[in-house]
């Protein structure tokens, strides 16, 4: 690759230097792509990632977009500073970095200058809409301060982990039970994605998969899944519009993006249609889609059908999505090293029952109160954070605190992923897994700022944390697992950090 230098144009400064058919295919991509735009100032301040003429970073970016996490870590590495930049073809200005005091700015002291933007509602507005995973200003505040007042620790103790507890005991009964009988490898990876899904269907719609036919169940999880892995291919690609067209044409075989989201949305329109009519029949439910039709919207009026879908789907992305693959990662982790296994294990043993596993409040309070399971949990999360990167568009000039110049319209980019494998953040042992750093030197359980450890969003936490620790323990408790041999773990490039091939296991119960 290039090798890093004070930034040198990868532009050429004056359309009228580009000639016969480049000149038409970038003026092509200026007209089609407004928000994506071919030209951009020199930025002699900041450090350049692979400044090629002509192309800048768009052939790295297109090489590397199965790894794109990755190739973000490594330019961190290369950039042997916190904070580069980087500009392609149909790829604006781009500025990563990794520096907390830069992140804290961006996430909180300046968080009104700093949106998603334009690029990332293009590619995933029809999936997402005006949801929290997607919204911006007034709309985002709104649906936080709403599901605040939902998922508030009494109700998530008392309620909502008895769905959790319900789920997770049906998946031990019907599918690894299973498993451990017949000594047959299992994609744990894909059965913990369907006990999460149908938690948090159930917890968002207060419907089951169960309730759904094994078609209708089958084309939604492929179209919903499907529909999430598309939104950061359609970030990296710049002519998306044209490749997925193109894909129709060549591939008439294979569903398209249109024809996952139409089944998507008839899934979901559905769903509320079917709980309009219940709720005027007098039903009573305390599922979230059922709360958000009895409250206003920024604006104070009720959520029309449109609302209601975005909010619900979003929510079923942000829980399901992550709390499926912080426990799968945290496991695979514990199976590669059977050291923290089994000091995480005698922990359990030390502080579970066969009674807590029936009672939600008991099991809650339970797993918040181990130590060592919590710094496990942390450790899997910076090495595996399930959500790897975090796009901004700045509104305003700024200065950032390490001395960057921002100027209006600049993207950028925050990766929890570059910064979970930082030297300069966490010492020359960062992409080791070592529970025991989050202790302090007396034994307490060590908080990092979350301008350092951005799994939360500088803050914000997750609803899946309690819920991935409970069902961590379970599993722990009542099976041994050893993973298959020939198989490569690595992750997909998606909104959040799902495994690529799965994670096959052989299952033995424990006595």
């Amino acid at each position: 690759m290039t090798s890093l230098k004070k930034s040198q144009h990868p532009y050429l400064q004056t359309a009228g230097l580009i000639a016969g058919g480049t000149s038409l295919v970038l003026a092509a991509l200026a007209y089609k792509y407004p928000n994506r735009p071919i030209f951009s100032d020199c930025r002699d301040d900041i450090l350049t990632a692979d400044a090629l003429p002509l192309l800048g970073m768009t052939p790295a970016i297109f090489k590397h977009r199965q790894t794109i996490h990755d190739y973000f870590a490594s330019l961190i590495d290369r950039f042997d500073e916190m904070t580069g930049t980087g500009v392609g073809i149909g790829i604006p200005r781009v500025i990563l970095t990794i520096d907390p005091r830069n992140i804290d700015h961006i996430l909180r002291l300046k968080f009104e200058n700093y949106i998603k933007g334009p690029i990332v509602d293009d590619a995933a507005g029809d999936l997402l809409g005006h949801g929290i995973f997607n919204a911006d200003g007034e709309v985002w505040r709104y649906q936080r301060k709403a599901a605040s007042h939902i998922f508030n620790i009494k109700n998530f103790r008392d309620n909502f982990t008895k769905v959790f507890l319900r789920n997770l005991k049906s998946m031990n009964t019907d599918v690894i039970d299973v498993a451990a009988q017949t000594k047959l490898p299992l994609d744990l990876h894909s059965a913990i994605h369907k006990y999460t899904l149908d938690s948090f269907l159930e917890l968002s719609f207060g419907i089951s998969l169960e309730d759904m036919t094994d078609e209708d169940k089958t084309k939604f999880v492929t179209s919903f899944d499907a529909c999430q892995r598309n939104v950061i291919q359609r970030i990296l690609n710049p002519a998306y519009r044209v490749t997925e067209s193109l894909e129709g044409w060549l591939m008439p075989w294979k569903t398209s993006m249109k024809q996952h989201l139409d089944i998507v949305n008839k899934f979901a329109f559905g769903v509320v249609e079917q709980r309009r009519l219940e709720l005027a029949n007098g039903g009573e439910y305390t599922d979230l889609l059922s709360r958000f039709m009895g409250a206003k919207n920024h604006r104070d009026q009720s959520l029309g059908d449109k609302e209601l879908r975005d909010v619900v789907l979003n929510f079923v992305v942000a829980g399901r999505d992550t709390t499926a693959q912080s426990i799968s990662w945290t496991l695979y982790e514990l199976f590669c090293n059977p050291g923290v296994k089994y000091k995480l294990l005698a922990e359990i043993k030390e502080t579970i029952t066969d009674e807590m596993e029936t009672n939600a409040a008991e099991m809650y309070e339970a797993v918040k109160g181990m130590k060592y399971a919590n710094a496990v949990f942390r450790e899997a999360l910076r090495l595996h954070p399930p959500v790897p990167a975090n796009a901004k568009v700045a509104l305003q000039d700024d200065v950032w605190p390490d001395g960057t110049q921002i100027k209006k319209n600049d993207y950028i980019i925050l990766t929890p992923f570059g910064q979970g494998k930082s030297q300069d953040l966490w010492g020359e042992d960062a992409e080791q897994f070592k529970p025991e750093r989050w202790f302090t030197k007396e034994g307490a359980l060590r908080s990092e700022p979350p301008s350092k450890w951005n799994i939360f969003n500088a803050g914000r936490q997750v609803l899946g944390t309690t819920v991935a620790l409970i069902t961590i323990s379970s599993l722990l408790r009542r099976y041994d697992f050893k993973l298959a041999p020939d198989q490569e773990i690595t992750y997909q490039v998606a909104m959040t950090l799902p495994m690529k091939n799965g994670m096959k296991v052989y299952v033995k119960q424990r006595k």
